[in-house]
């Protein structure tokens, strides 16, 4: 029976993953600091760890696992990630993983290993216009990424690339674009831009008003999980090292944003724009390069997405009122 192991595996992207790994008939262990929030985890063996620690890796990456899926980071949303009082947790916690990991992966002779960096690489000189950004993939050099957590990333994908050249080890990057869906986190701070204005139109009554932080022209695109899914487990059976992009190229600001769930409700809304962090003004991913070396790209549209999972947060808004 193959293998796999999947860090960050309480996370929303993780806990996807097992389950997408389990239905194709893998044995799955997971590890996390948490077990997955919304939903019992289907791993076959699922440990709670501090990957911080390098024993502890040394522990769960006890065997040759077929595919190893590297997750595991501190992270959250603007919220966390733009105010500047987070920056040496997140570089600190999120490098002395990928050091544990990848240096225990290639003692245990695990070849195969998929690392998750993010859009938040690019620079942000290339993200000035709403309009028209640049997150190619050869434009992430000159480097000059936005806040502590992209410089993060970016030093560990370089640090995968690194044990690909002198290892020999099928090290494979992707650079995550706001990726959404049902089991992700809706409130507490961390949450991203969909969750919060899914929870905020939740929580309001027809007619009611919402707070937006910005201006609310600032632009993203947003991916939904199972998409992302299909583009990580693609990438990392190919012969492709990446870093690829793995987003939508559905660009929209995060007003319009707010307006089309406001539509899936079934709300009339106002927007109330206050200050706030935004990041850069303009973000969408390029999946040219995607495109044309794996042949892929997202099938379901953002308002397909933003239905299914406006529903399931309007339920545990609802569901935590009672």
């Amino acid at each position: 029976m193959r293998k796999a192991l999947v860090l960050g595996a309480g996370g929303f992207i993780g806990s996807h993953l097992v389950n997408r790994l389990k239905s194709e008939g893998f044995w799955v262990r997971g590890v996390d600091l948490k077990f997955p929030e919304y939903a019992d985890t289907q791993a076959d063996d699922f440990v709670i760890a501090d990957l911080r620690d390098q024993q502890i890796c040394r522990a769960v990456i006890d065997q040759k696992f077929d595919e190893i899926y590297q997750l595991a980071a501190d992270m959250g949303g603007a919220g966390y990630i733009f105010t500047g009082e987070n920056d040496a947790d997140i570089m600190h916690n999120s490098a002395t993983i990928n050091l544990n990991i990848l240096e225990t992966a290639r003692k245990r002779n695990c070849q195969r290993i998929f690392y998750s960096s993010s859009a938040c690489i690019y620079p942000s000189h290339n993200q000035e216009d709403p309009d028209n950004p640049n997150c190619a993939e050869d434009s992430a050099y000159p480097a000059n990424p936005d806040s502590e957590y992209g410089w993060e990333k970016l030093f560990s994908e370089r640090l995968y690339l690194s044990y690909a050249r002198n290892y020999n080890m099928e090290c494979r990057v992707a650079r995550y674009h706001n990726i959404f869906g049902p089991e992700g986190t809706w409130t507490g701070g961390k949450e991203k831009a969909p969750a919060a204005l899914c929870r905020k139109i939740a929580e309001v009554p027809d007619g009611g008003e919402i707070e937006v932080w910005g201006p609310g022209t600032q632009t993203r695109s947003f991916l939904y999980i199972d998409e992302c899914l299909d583009g990580t487990i693609k990438l990392l059976r190919s012969d492709k090292l990446g870093p690829y992009n793995i987003g939508s190229e559905e660009m929209i600001s995060i007003n319009n944003l707010a307006k089309l769930i406001a539509e899936l409700s079934g709300k009339s809304i106002t927007i109330n724009n206050i200050p706030g962090p935004v990041g850069v003004n303009g973000r969408n991913s390029d999946n040219k390069l995607i495109q044309a070396e794996l042949e892929w790209a997202p099938s379901k549209t953002l308002k397909e997405g933003l239905s299914k999972t406006y529903q399931w947060i309007n339920n545990q808004v609802h569901k935590s009122n009672q």
